[in-house]
């Protein structure tokens, strides 16, 4: 299986605090990937490495196959990847229609897969509220949103960050439904939850990080059918 994301050996520091130890993180071709662990181990900071948020004072990144370390976030995104970040991020002083239009742009080789319209029928809430601001919506409209925004950007993979954090449990199936709905058009994603047996349902492969470092990396399958890995590294 092609990589898309081919990441080795990244160390991350904040300050003087080694934050990551050499993570190696490998997404292929249509793969759903679980990036799990406990709050502070480097999950999120092993996402924004990859896409040059926090610059790495060692190890590399490789998208498809070309050496991106070292570059601007723009660069990198326009490379491939589609970002939704912990936290939704969206313009908050402009409409629905606004921040989708503001991002929508063919993906690599032209493709132009995703459209605003697509998104729409995607979210069926948003087309309601086509017109409404950032501010006006709901949390779940808002992820729902940022899901829609790294789509028009028509990503090789998605990038999802805390992807249900927060939301009403109708809101979260939902998510979870797109997300499904992703995986079955072949699009490669990558996933943070808190839920972890619902990202277990969905991925084909997880990557357990504990202190900054790979504390084990195998099929979701195997982790269905061996619960003591997550208790020893995550507790659950």
């Amino acid at each position: 299986m092609a990589a898309i994301i081919d990441a080795k050996g990244l160390q991350v520091f904040y300050g003087d605090s080694q934050v990551l130890h050499g993570v190696d993180f490998r997404v292929g071709e249509g793969e759903t990937v679980a990036l799990i662990g406990r709050n502070g181990m480097g999950k999120s900071t092993t996402l924004r490495a990859i896409l040059g948020l926090v610059p790495p004072r060692g190890g590399s990144v490789a998208i498809l196959g070309q050496d991106m370390t070292g570059q601007p976030t723009h660069r990198i995104a326009r490379a491939g990847l589609g970002y939704v970040p912990e936290g939704r991020q969206i313009f908050p002083r402009l409409s629905v229609r606004e921040n989708l239009a503001i991002a929508a742009r063919p993906g690599r080789g032209g493709t132009t897969d995703w459209t605003v319209r697509r998104v729409l029928e995607t979210f069926p809430r948003l087309a309601e509220r086509l017109n409404h601001v950032g501010t006006t919506l709901s949390g779940g409209e808002q992820q729902m949103l940022a899901i829609g925004r790294a789509l028009v950007t028509n990503p090789d993979v998605l990038i999802l960050d805390e992807a249900t954090e927060g939301l009403a449990p109708l809101i979260r199936k939902e998510i979870w439904r797109v997300v499904v709905g992703l995986k079955a058009t072949g699009l490669a994603t990558v996933i943070v939850d808190k839920n972890v047996h619902a990202l277990l349902d969905i991925a084909d492969r997880a990557v357990i990080l504990v202190k900054g470092q790979v504390a084990h990396e195998g099929t979701a399958a195997e982790l269905r059918r061996r619960p003591e890995i997550l208790q020893r590294y995550i507790g659950l």
